[in-house]
C-alpha cells in the first residue's frame, strides 16, 4: 500500500503518552505518515485509559469515532481499558485489534497480520490481551525518539502496581510492578541529549517501587544526572513513604534536579486513607513533607486528592481539607471519587450522592486556587530560571511560555525563536496563573 498513514489518540497520564510516542515511532518507521485523528486515515490507535468510569467511557468513544472518519480503517484499541474491558470492546465489534499494555511494541506486526488476514476474509478482527495473573510481566522496552519540536522528554522506568487500592482498577490494567534496566534508561537519555532535549522527566505507574538489581530510583536518578547535557530532571508521582530522609537529602545534593514533587495523597483523613487501603497515614506524609522542605528552599509540592469516597463524614472531609491548608501545596488536582467496577470500593457502604461528591469537590477547588494564587506570590521578586518551550495567545498577545524548576509557568515577552532556550529574569507579575519572566538573560 502506498503512502499509508496512521492517526492516533491519547487518553490517560504520563505513561501512556510515553507509549504512544513509542507506537508511533513505530509505525513511522514501517512506512507510515502519522496524520492528525481527525483526519482519514489507514488506521487509527486508540490508547486507552479506564481510571475512572468517564475514561472508560471516552476510551469507547474514540474508538468509534475512528470507525465513522473511515469505515475501512483498521482500528486498534490498547492500553488499559483494552485489558479491563476486553469482553465489552469484543461485544462493542468497532476495534479490530485489541492490544493489551505489555503488546504495544507488536502494534505493526498485528496490524499486517491482519491486513493479511482481510486478503480472504475481509471481516478479519484480532484480539491480543494478556492474562495479567499469570505471574509477572517484563518490562517492555519501547523506542521513542520524541518530536522535535518537544524540550522535555518522558522517560517510562517502571510499570505496573502491586498496591490494589480499594478504588483503583490500574493493577488488573498494568499488571505486577517491574522495572526497567537502568542501562537502557541512560542510553535512552543519552540519544535524546543529541537531539537536543534539555529536561527529562521520570515516569512510571508506581515510580517509587523501582528497583532493579538492588538499584533503587534515588540511584538511578543520580546516574541520570551525571550524563553530560541533562539539564534538568524532574519525577512523576511519589508515593509519601519513599520520600524519607537519605532521599530528600540524596536529591538536593543534585545541581540539575528541580524540586517539585508530585505526592500521591488522595485524602488528608486517616480514616479515609485506611479504607483506601493507602498504607501511610496524614502524620508519615506530614513527615515527608518536612523532610523536602528541610532540604531544599521552598519546593513545590503538588497532590492528587478525591473528594466523597465511600463512608466520608463531614467531619473526614473537613480533617482532609484542613491538612491539605496545612501542607500549603502549589497545586493540587481534585477528582470526586468514581465508582470502578471490579475494586473493593465498588461494594463498600456509604456511598455519596453525586450532588455531595460535586459539592466537596468544588470546596475543596476553591481551597487549592486560594493555595497556587498564594505560592506564586510568594515568588514574586525572586530571579528564576525558565526552560522556554512554545508560544501562547493570552488578552490579546502572544508570549514564549516556560517552566520554572519549581513548575511555574512563566509568560516572556519576546519576539525571537525561544524554544528549548533557558532564560533567567525576575519573576513580576501574575496574570491567569501565569508568573511574567522579564530582564531575561540566555
Amino acid at each position: 500500500m502506498k503512502n499509508k498513514t496512521a492517526a492516533f489518540h491519547n487518553l490517560g497520564c504520563k505513561v501512556n503518552a510515553y507509549e504512544m510516542e513509542g507506537m508511533e515511532e513505530s509505525l513511522r518507521n514501517a512506512g507510515y505518515t502519522i496524520v492528525p485523528f481527525t483526519e482519514k486515515a489507514d488506521v487509527y490507535v486508540i490508547n486507552t485509559c479506564t481510571v475512572t468510569r468517564v475514561a472508560d467511557q471516552k476510551s469507547r468513544q474514540m474508538i468509534s469515532r475512528a470507525k465513522t472518519l473511515n469505515p475501512d480503517a483498521i482500528v486498534v484499541a490498547c492500553g488499559c481499558y483494552a485489558n479491563t474491558g476486553k469482553d465489552v470492546l469484543i461485544k462493542d465489534g468497532v476495534a479490530d485489534i485489541i492490544l493489551g499494555n505489555n503488546e504495544k511494541s507488536q502494534l505493526n506486526a498485528e496490524i499486517e497480520k491482519l491486513r493479511t488476514a482481510r486478503l480472504s476474509d475481509k471481516n478479519a478482527r484480532e484480539t491480543f490481551v494478556p492474562d495479567i495473573n499469570k505471574g509477572s510481566w517484563e518490562f517492555e522496552e519501547t523506542t521513542v525518539s520524541m518530536k522535535e519540536e518537544h524540550t522535555r522528554a518522558f522517560l517510562k522506568v517502571e510499570d505496573g502496581c502491586n498496591q490494589f487500592c480499594t478504588y483503583c482498577i490500574i493493577p488488573f490494567a498494568r499488571g505486577r510492578e517491574r522495572s526497567r534496566d537502568p542501562e537502557k534508561v541512560v542510553e535512552e537519555v543519552k540519544t535524546l541529549v543529541d537531539k537536543g532535549f534539555r529536561e527529562f522527566v521520570l515516569t512510571g505507574i508506581r515510580l517509587t517501587s523501582y528497583s532493579y538489581e538492588n538499584l533503587t530510583l534515588v540511584d538511578l536518578i543520580e546516574k541520570v544526572s551525571q550524563i553530560d547535557g541533562v539539564h534538568r530532571i524532574r519525577l512523576g508521582s511519589l508515593e509519601p513513604k519513599a520520600v524519607t530522609e537519605d532521599f530528600a537529602k540524596r536529591l538536593s545534593k543534585l545541581d540539575n534536579f528541580c524540586p517539585h514533587f508530585h505526592l500521591s495523597l488522595q485524602s488528608g483523613s486517616a480514616g479515609v486513607l485506611e479504607r483506601m487501603n493507602r498504607h501511610y497515614t496524614p502524620e508519615e506524609f506530614m513527615e515527608s513533607v518536612r523532610y523536602l522542605r528541610k532540604y531544599f528552599d521552598d519546593p513545590a509540592l503538588t497532590a492528587d486528592m478525591i473528594c466523597g469516597f465511600p463512608g466520608e463524614s463531614e467531619e473526614e472531609f473537613k480533617e482532609s481539607v484542613e491538612f491539605a491548608e496545612n501542607v500549603a501545596f502549589y497545586e493540587i488536582h481534585v477528582f470526586p471519587y468514581s465508582v470502578r467496577q471490579g475494586t473493593r470500593a465498588e461494594k463498600m457502604s456509604g456511598q455519596l450522592s453525586k450532588k455531595e461528591k460535586a459539592d466537596r469537590t468544588k470546596i475543596l477547588r476553591d481551597k487549592a486556587s486560594q493555595m497556587k494564587q498564594a505560592y506564586l506570590e510568594s515568588h514574586l521578586g525572586k530571579t528564576a530560571e525558565a526552560l522556554l518551550e512554545e508560544t501562547t495567545e493570552l488578552n490579546g498577545k502572544t508570549y514564549w511560555t516556560g517552566y520554572t524548576p519549581e513548575y511555574i509557568r512563566v509568560l516572556f515577552d519576546s519576539s525571537d525563536d525561544m524554544s528549548g532556550k533557558f532564560v533567567t529574569g525576575k519573576l513580576t507579575g501574575i496574570e491567569d496563573g501565569f508568573i511574567h519572566l522579564s530582564d531575561s538573560q540566555e
